[in-house]
């Protein structure tokens, strides 16, 4: 039972690229369950509900959000009606969304939450630590694997939630930095852990953006619109295996990148 999981989608380079090689991937690598962190889909910032379900048509089975969450306009009028994407867990509670997902694959179900981390982010949401620890109690009765992601800025503090969760949840991985780190492994008790998966994306790019722009603001400090790059287009995210009989924790992890020039070459 193989589980591809991506990092942050960012702007139509990085759709694109799901929407014209997803399903092969799927194919070539026996994949049966895909999720993706959306929240950088729309322009590289927010999602809307026509670019979830353009994905989700693409073979991305499940969206997880982050930080830029209520970004586009109307998203939240419009999350309620899209049952296969989650808002982070640990907004206020009037927020609308789901704070989790139960998906089903080969009879077995997969609760999958997201929550924001505090260092050095935005919005003023609950403790992570807590809030993942109460979800995967109402959750462990309703599933036989559950998923964490962190979408947070410290390295930090997503390492300290993956030994938080060591032995509570199959994976604990990170987004929202939009760079892989090499760290990526199976902790002792059995969960595998990344702190972050990178993006999926314009590698072309500051973290997905114009060079020229991102760079101006670091050389003259004026404000600058830095619109979505477009240059070496590729998936970056993590591919985990779990036996369908014994599905609590992963039997292998792995780093998984792939690139237009990939398929250009094959």
């Amino acid at each position: 039972m193989k589980i591809l999981i991506l990092g942050d989608i960012v702007g139509r380079p990085g759709r694109n690229f799901i929407m014209q090689n997803l399903t092969r991937i799927r194919t070539d690598m026996a994949i049966d369950l895909v999720l993706a962190n959306g929240e950088n889909a729309a322009g590289g910032a927010g999602i809307t509900a026509k670019i979830a379900t353009e994905l989700k048509r693409a073979g991305v089975d499940a969206i997880t959000l982050g930080d830029h969450v209520w970004d586009q306009k109307n998203f939240e009028n419009e999350i309620e009606d899209l049952n296969f994407v989650c808002r982070p867990a640990n907004l206020p509670e009037t927020n609308p969304g789901r704070k989790h997902l139960i998906l089903e694959i080969h009879g077995l179900q997969v609760g999958v939450f997201t929550v924001l981390g505090r260092s050095f982010m935005g919005p003023k949401v609950k403790c992570p630590f807590e809030t993942s620890s109460d979800l995967i109690q109402s959750l462990q009765a309703q599933t036989d694997l559950i998923l964490c992601e962190i979408h947070a800025e410290a390295t930090s503090e997503k390492e300290s939630m993956g030994w938080h969760l060591d032995g509570r949840v199959g994976m604990v991985y990170g987004t929202h930095t939009h760079v892989p780190t090499a760290d990526g492994r199976i902790l002792p008790k059995g969960t595998a852990y990344q702190s972050d998966l990178g993006m999926t994306g314009p590698r072309e790019s500051v973290l997905g953006r114009e060079i020229e722009a991102c760079l101006g603001r670091f050389l003259d400090g004026l404000p600058r619109r830095c619109p979505v790059a477009e240059g070496d287009v590729g998936l970056q995210g993590c591919i985990i295996d779990f036996h369908p009989q014994k599905p609590k924790f992963p039997i292998s992890y792995r780093r998984f990148e792939l690139r237009e020039s990939d398929f250009q070459k094959a």
